[in-house]
């Protein structure tokens, strides 16, 4: 493990707002706000890595020649190195693990406790459970792999493959991987092996939703075959890469297979009608009715529930409502495509896109393209032409709609089929969670601003992380102002963005004390340059509110760690 120089990462907007606008009429001091002092900042900070909430932070620093990770401002113990990117925040960020070199050997901390030592941890192999309870990894042992879960090492193996990495349910409960014993590759759930074959597909493992089942697809002289909990099903020439499914009570299970050059789907283990193709299998959301799309011929139409459906050109985007009841899909006749919805055919158009149910299932929508305009239909009735529309949703009661829709030059949003005002641009239109205000973002020239239910907020230089507080009274975003652009950098992912002056808080109108950074990105103690973490996860690291209201982010100031709390007024 090598040294390398600090702040390896720049980010594209260095200086933040955090802006929390009002819906509805309430009082500046609808929030109280803490700051609460973490610790210093190194000078050197390597790797860093924020939790999914934006609450925590830790990175890799030296203490001479010796390695240390500082969580949240406070330094833990010292060894010989820390393996590159091994830094990891539990799903909640309420725990922290890495791996670490002390020895000649390498071992993993959790929570500032070092674990037993190996000749070595699998890289990326580091896993905290969804619920953050527990954690496991891959590790070697002379010339021997094996994974340890909560600490405790299981049985060795010839391999363990990276692909087959521990794997936790849903639930955090249970724990599988696949390990090699000789020629042989077997699943390993809970620490019980299974049934020895040739091979095990690669990513086929799934849990059932409720995290209690495990099915995956095996090889065994040439043929596949699909295990469920542990029992192997029938074999076929192949089984449908990416086909397995269980019903999200976890109760059934579905994927396709072929014998010859046929094929067709396997429900709870009983094989159904052959098919020249099947794609698309989807259970309803609750679990009871089962559909999918086949091709006979040059033919193609929807099967649900073991019955096939009337013939098209083409068929796909097949879904459920939210009861299962009602079922839709698209489908083309010569150059004109259309909706079916429970059976009947729709108005016919040159294009159709983003097919969608409302929440409560009772509704459907979609984008319909007629010559060289843009519509939304709800429920069969066509909405008003537009150039181009985008963002279709519905409100999370289904009683609303809204979508983003391009006129000339110009976007406008149109709720409830009520155009707003023009803007150069839109984007990240939300509901509330009630359903019962709406905001998103828009661009005037080269300024942007926040409008909630029709009403635009301060204009700025860039706003993002749009987002509603859960009581859904507040919007909150992020802001950056004083934008210099004679001062390009480049983001880790090599885009061109520019410094911004202004890096304060501002929360119910009222500017709050000034930082040197917040949430996701935060300035080293120089002053000059960044901290920032690209990362995947929900949030993308961006401060988000608890289910109790409360928000909570870092800061930077003259070289301390901050978190700032607000928490609204009960």
């Amino acid at each position: 493990m090598t040294r390398v120089n600090s702040f390896l990462l720049l980010t594209t907007v260095i200086g933040l707002t955090w802006a929390l606008a009002q819906p509805t009429t309430a009082a500046t001091d609808a929030y109280k706000i803490e700051q609460t002092r973490l610790g210093p900042m190194d000078a050197e900070m390597l790797f860093p890595v924020f939790s999914r909430d934006a609450r925590h932070l830790a990175y890799v620093t030296h203490r001479g020649q010796r390695s240390c990770v500082v969580a949240d401002g406070q330094a833990g113990a010292e060894y010989d190195g820390i393996a590159q990117n091994s830094l990891i925040f539990s799903p909640d960020g309420r725990r922290v693990a890495y791996v670490a070199l002390d020895g000649g050997k390498q071992l993993v901390v959790v929570d500032g406790q070092p674990g037993g030592q190996y000749d070595g941890i699998g890289m990326g192999t580091l896993i905290f459970s969804p619920d953050g309870k527990r954690v496991a990894y891959a590790a070697l042992n002379g010339g021997k792999q094996l994974v340890v879960v909560d600490g405790q090492p299981g049985a060795q193996y010839d391999g363990i493959p990276k692909s087959f990495s521990p794997i936790f349910g849903p639930d955090g409960k249970h724990v599988a991987y696949a390990a090699v014993k000789g020629r042989k590759r077997l699943m390993v759930v809970d620490g019980s092996a299974g049934g020895e074959y040739d091979g095990i597909a690669q990513s086929s493992l799934i849990f059932s939703p409720d995290g209690q089942r495990v099915a995956y697809v095996a090889g065994e002289g040439g043929r596949e075959l699909v295990v469920v909990d542990g029992k192997p099903g029938a074999q076929y020439d192949g089984i449908g890469m990416g086909t397995l499914i269980f019903s999200s009570d976890g109760k059934r299970v579905a994927y396709s297979a072929k014998m010859g050059a046929k094929w067709f789907v396997v429900v709870d283990g009983q094989p159904g009608s052959e098919y020249d193709g099947v794609a698309g299998l989807i259970f309803s959301p609750d679990g009871k009715r089962m559909g999918y799309v086949a091709r006979k011929g040059n033919r193609e139409f929807a099967v649900v529930d073991g019955r096939r459906g009337p013939e098209y050109d083409l068929a796909f985007g097949l879904l459920f409502g939210l009861d299962g009841g009602r079922v839709a899909y698209v489908a083309r006749m010569g150059n004109r495509r259309f909706a079916v919805v429970d059976g009947q055919r729709g108005p016919e158009y040159d294009r159709i896109d983003n097919l969608t149910f409302s929440p409560d299932g009772k509704r459907v929508a979609y984008v319909a393209k007629k010559d060289n305009k843009q519509l939304v239909v709800v429920d069969g009735q066509p909405g008003l032409e537009h150039d181009a529309v985008a963002g279709l949703m519905f409100g999370p009661d289904g009683r609303r709609i809204a979508y983003a829709a391009k006129k000339g030059a110009k976007w406008l949003v149109v709720a409830d089929g009520k155009p707003g005002s023009e803007f150069d641009e839109i984007s990240g239109l939300i509901f509330g969670p009630n359903g019962k205000h709406i905001a998103y973002s828009a661009r005037n020239g080269e300024k942007r601003l926040v409008v909630v239910d029709g009403q635009a907020g301060a204009e700025h230089d860039g706003i993002t992380g749009l987002m509603f507080s859960p009581d859904g009274r507040h919007v909150v975003y992020v802001a950056y102002d004083g934008v210099n652009k004679g001062s390009p950098i480049l983001s880790p992912d090599g885009g061109l963005g520019f410094l911004a002056e202004r890096r304060l808080v501002v929360v119910s109108g009222p500017a709050g004390a000034e930082y040197s950074g917040v949430a996701d990105m935060i300035f080293g103690p120089d002053g000059k340059r960044v901290v920032y973490v690209p990362n995947e996860a929900a949030g993308k690291g961006s401060p988000i509110f608890s289910p109790d209201g409360d928000l909570e982010y870092l800061a930077a100031r003259e070289g301390d760690l901050y978190r700032i709390r607000y928490t609204p007024a009960r």
